[in-house]
């Protein structure tokens, strides 16, 4: 298990930055949706009032 060390510390970190990326990615898509969501609403009613 001596020589394993290297390959532990880069796996937890390919983990841990692949777990990151991840988090990130969806936190900014659901921003994203939202505020088109949110846009798409606000021409609606814009549409609805000609």
């Amino acid at each position: 298990m001596g020589t394993h060390w290297f390959w532990l510390v880069m796996t937890a970190a390919c983990v841990i930055w692949y777990s990151t990326i991840t988090i990130y990615v969806a936190l900014r898509g659901a921003v994203d949706i939202k505020e088109m969501l949110a846009r798409l609403g606000r021409n609606g009613e814009d549409a609805g009032a000609e």
